[in-house]
């Protein structure tokens, strides 16, 4: 754990709410990490919860969701390695869960205190702006994710999500392992398990995709992006 305790922290360096923070900034906020493993199926925190941290996924996948009135559930986000969760608590009055966690795929997360990231930011106005600034350009992805499961076909959805799996190539190959079942994904854009099948299927027959399992391969990220200007 020690050596997966070093991997995590220097990692942090290169995320968006960490990129902007000093050596020194770094170094005070150490004692505020927690380091957690999880298992799949295990709930690791609920909806309506008392917040007081947020999270970084360093392993495994974790679904974030709600659940209906009528016991439906909605998929929210699939959180993959890297990728951050649950920021928003820091800005509320009340902090409270907005959604329910749980681990797909078993790994590691990283619980960030949220009183000593703010006290961070109050005290440097600099790191503050850097950190509202990367937070910013997240959120115009989000804005591009909601008009695509909004306003655009089923088939513009799964080139858009498959795309986004290769996020940072924007040519030539690139081989992605999809996160979760394909049910869990087809939940996630909002279209049946038979019509993701169906759209894959057809993106390989247009030779788009390359499909092993679980495992994914585009030959060509450009011609694939030319999908979703048709």
């Amino acid at each position: 754990m020690k050596d997966t305790e070093s991997a995590i922290i220097e990692s942090l360096r290169t995320h968006d709410l960490f990129s902007g923070l000093s050596d020194a900034q770094h170094a005070w906020l150490l004692p505020a990490l927690r380091i957690r493993e999880f298992s799949s199926g295990q709930m690791l925190f609920q909806q309506g919860d008392q917040a007081s941290a947020f999270f970084l996924l360093y392993s495994g996948t974790v679904k974030l969701y709600r659940v209906s009135h009528n016991g439906h559930e909605k998929i929210m986000r699939l959180i993959e390695p890297g990728q951050s969760f649950a920021e928003s608590v820091m800005f509320m009055n009340a902090p409270r869960y907005l959604v329910n966690a749980q681990g797909l795929k078993a790994g590691v997360w990283v619980a960030i205190d949220t009183a000593a990231y703010l006290e961070i930011l109050q005290a440097s106005f600099a790191t503050c702006r850097t950190v509202l600034a990367n937070l910013t350009q997240r959120i115009e992805t989000h804005w591009d994710e909601i008009e695509a499961l909004s306003l655009q076909n089923s088939r513009y959805r799964v080139v858009h999500y498959l795309l986004s799996l290769a996020c940072g190539r924007d040519m030539g190959p690139a081989t992605v392992r999809l996160p979760a079942a394909k049910s869990l994904i087809a939940a996630k854009l909002a279209v049946t398990p038979e019509t993701l099948s169906r759209i894959l299927r057809l993106l390989q027959d247009e030779d788009l995709i390359e499909m092993q399992g679980h495992c994914l391969h585009i030959p060509n990220m450009a011609s694939l992006r030319g999908q979703l200007m048709a």
